[in-house]
């Protein structure tokens, strides 16, 4: 992978509590739904791996062991993989991150935890080096499709982002695959509640928010129609 040296390990956010899938959700965190006969996260760790990674940083929170206890040190899926939980407050996603910083290194990879992204991520890596800009997001065209878009793209930049207020000229979203440097939180507190998607638009306000658009669609199991969906293309992907 060309980015590996440089971007070595990854972030996967682990740690929400899924509530729009309960009641599932409530004795069993999202990563270790079963999709396509084994936990999703297995599914997860495997892709990322075949994607040239070496180590991932699980951010974990909401029955956290049940995901250690099946992931381990990584070695069966090829990784070597560490941990930060999030404590007795639920930091959210930037603040997970904020917190993970030290584990991470200083320039990383992000994934939320119920993503499948069959992207390659060594052009991702090299782009956010090449821009020199403190973080990178990935789009994707998605025109409401999938999800609700939530991003402007326009000649290859971001020219607005918002997940709550939508407008008509957003036809893209957030993919789901990140790169950061680790002083693009040194504006941030430590051990404070802060949503992933704040740190984002705060840094496109400081136009240090690079945009990469991917041309393949993601997978999901954040609603139960994107389990479905997500399910399914495993399985035929594996010929179950």
């Amino acid at each position: 992978m060309a980015g590996d040296q440089y971007l070595p390990s990854l972030a996967l956010l682990a740690g929400g509590l899924a509530t729009r899938l309960y009641p599932i959700t409530e004795k069993i965190p999202k990563s270790m739904l079963l999709i396509a006969g084994e936990p999703f996260i297995a599914h997860q760790l495997r892709q990322i791996r075949a994607k040239g990674v070496r180590k991932v940083v699980l951010c974990v929170g909401y029955l956290g062991e049940q995901v250690r206890d099946f992931v381990g040190n990584g070695a069966a899926f090829g990784l070597e993989v560490d941990y930060s939980q999030d404590g007795d407050v639920r930091l959210g996603t930037g603040g997970a991150l904020k917190k993970a910083l030290p584990k991470l290194g200083d320039a990383f990879l992000v994934m939320y935890g119920d993503s499948y992204l069959p992207t390659a991520f060594a052009p991702v890596a090299d782009f956010f080096r090449a821009s020199q800009r403190q973080a990178l997001m990935t789009v994707y065209h998605n025109a409401g499709l999938w999800d609700q878009s939530n991003v402007v793209f326009k000649d290859g930049q971001i020219l607005a982002y918002d997940k709550n207020n939508k407008t008509p000229e957003m036809t893209h979203i957030d993919y789901g695959l990140g790169a950061f440097r680790a002083s693009a939180f040194d504006a941030y507190a430590d051990n404070v509640v802060l949503d992933l998607a704040d740190v984002y638009r705060d840094l496109l306000s400081a136009r240090q928010l690079a945009g990469y658009e991917v041309r393949e669609r993601f997978y999901e199991i954040g609603s139960f129609a994107g389990m479905r969906e997500t399910d399914t293309f495993l399985k035929n992907r594996r010929g179950l």
